[in-house]
């Protein structure tokens, strides 16, 4: 049987279900305490146990910065001699729907026998990304354009990489670019979940299904979507005085490096389903990897532009720095391989370097990583799977046997000196094509928000 909080979070919040579930409920007050998994809405006192306190997060196939966490919002002092009663309501009914929810993701997705429920596709993530959505189309009612209302509300949401514990913005903007973070690290969390090749009786099996590295890819196209949304059509509605103001979770370069990552990481699951059919030729094989090398490019020079003070943004820095490396060691040996099937001389010792400079990247991932999971929140890999599995064991074989009779690459920094460049080419993967839901309804009624406002001045 269906709790009243399962209800309440899988069905639309409509004016009716305001007055039962909210204004009149001394029921769903007490669910928000009970039902939150002990850490749902924050008061001024308790911000600083709701981040960085956590020691470990467990495996980490795809890296999920730390969320962030919406704290109420009191739509009705500010709205209330504004906007009709029914309707300033059902804001802050969706507002506090999703502040409980997302206190309820983010331990699923921090957990690691917890990420088990996101993987038959009823989790609370696919709930949490229906509430922001619904919340959207009721919030963008105050960003209209003819709209006064836009910096009317006060938005506030805990931090996890900025030094500021929690950011408070007047500027519906910031609601919104807020809400769209969150979708694109609810997707990454999901993403992470289907990765994780948990079994409920045996523990691991090495292998991670097929449709497991589909749907992963589909969510995280959702997540760069998200992201690409944020950066080109939300960043810039807002004043240069806000964006100055934004913490360092939303600035443009976190933004764009975690775009970046999700559609890396979409080619890396990409060729590994390439390495395991007999069909992928060794030329898709490596304009996969050579594709992956320029996406983590790109996140690493938009990262490094970034401020992080430890934490969840630096690690953030190493995950990219990691996987960046890693995929130069997947790009070299393929183009080593290609060049090596050459019928030149010339064509062979290039393959030689193009090896030789896989097998050094392969030991800098190796290291990389390690930093990685050592630092705070540690972490650890999930069981070998994917195209690092196949390759740990492939490119040192293919080193020591192709490049035994050069002596003349005897250090590291020779090695990539003499190594080959890789192929250019044009970037396949592109981020699913997000656009805001509609304008609620409810607005319909209302003629002009800005002559609501100017009547009420007068």
């Amino acid at each position: 049987m269906a709790t009243m909080m399962d209800v309440f979070f899988r069905t639309r919040v409509t004016s009716k279900a305001v007055e039962e579930l909210i204004l009149h409920s001394e029921a769903f007050n007490q669910l928000l305490v009970v039902e939150s998994m002990g850490c749902g809405i924050s008061s001024p006192t308790d911000v600083r146990k709701n981040r960085r306190k956590l020691k470990s997060i467990g495996e980490v196939a795809v890296f999920v910065p730390g969320f962030r966490r919406p704290r109420a919002t009191d739509f009705t002092q500010p709205l209330s001699e504004i906007l009709p009663k029914d309707l300033v309501d059902r804001l802050t009914a969706l507002k506090t729907r999703i502040v409980v929810m997302t206190a309820q993701a983010a331990a699923i997705a921090m957990k690691s026998k917890m990420r088990v429920m996101s993987r038959n596709g009823s989790s609370g993530f696919a709930d949490l990304l229906f509430a922001l959505e619904d919340y959207l189309s009721v919030l963008l009612g105050l960003a209209k354009e003819e709209s006064q209302l836009k910096d009317k509300v006060q938005f506030v949401w805990i931090n996890q990489e900025d030094n500021e514990e929690q950011t408070a913005i007047a500027n519906v903007w910031y609601e919104v670019l807020s809400v769209l973070h969150l979708m694109a690290v609810i997707c990454l969390a999901e993403a992470n979940a289907l990765l994780l090749p948990i079994t409920p009786n045996t523990g691991y099996q090495l292998r991670v299904s097929e449709e497991g590295r589909r749907r992963s890819i589909d969510v995280l196209l959702k997540a760069a979507g998200y992201l690409y949304y944020a950066i080109h059509n939300v960043l810039t509605q807002m004043p240069l005085d806000v964006r100055g103001n934004l913490p360092v979770d939303l600035s443009e370069g976190e933004l764009n490096a975690l775009c970046m990552q999700a559609l890396g990481q979409g080619v890396d699951f990409q060729l590994g389903m390439a390495i395991d059919s007999p069909k992928a030729t060794l030329a898709v094989k490596r304009r996969l990897s050579c594709e992956m090398v320029k996406y983590w490019h790109q996140a690493e020079v938009s990262i490094e532009k970034v401020l992080f003070n430890g934490g969840w943004g630096e690690k953030h820095r190493l995950f990219v720095k990691w996987k960046y490396v890693e995929a130069k060691a997947a790009a070299y040996y393929y183009h080593g391989l290609i060049l090596d099937e050459g019928k030149t001389e010339k064509s062979h010792r290039m393959a030689e370097a193009a090896l030789k400079a896989a097998e050094v990247f392969l030991k800098e991932s190796k290291r990389a990583c390690d930093v990685f999971n050592a630092a705070q929140p540690t972490s650890r890999n999930p069981p070998p799977w994917g195209p690092m599995k196949y390759l740990s064991d492939k490119i040192p074989k293919e080193a020591s046997i192709r490049c035994s009779l050069n002596q003349e690459l005897n250090s590291q920094e020779r090695i990539l000196q003499a190594a080959p460049p890789l192929p250019d080419f044009a970037l396949a993967l592109q981020p699913d094509d997000y656009q805001l839901p509609p304008l609620d309804p409810s607005w319909n009624n209302i003629r002009s928000t800005t002559m609501n406002l100017n009547l009420q001045e007068k």
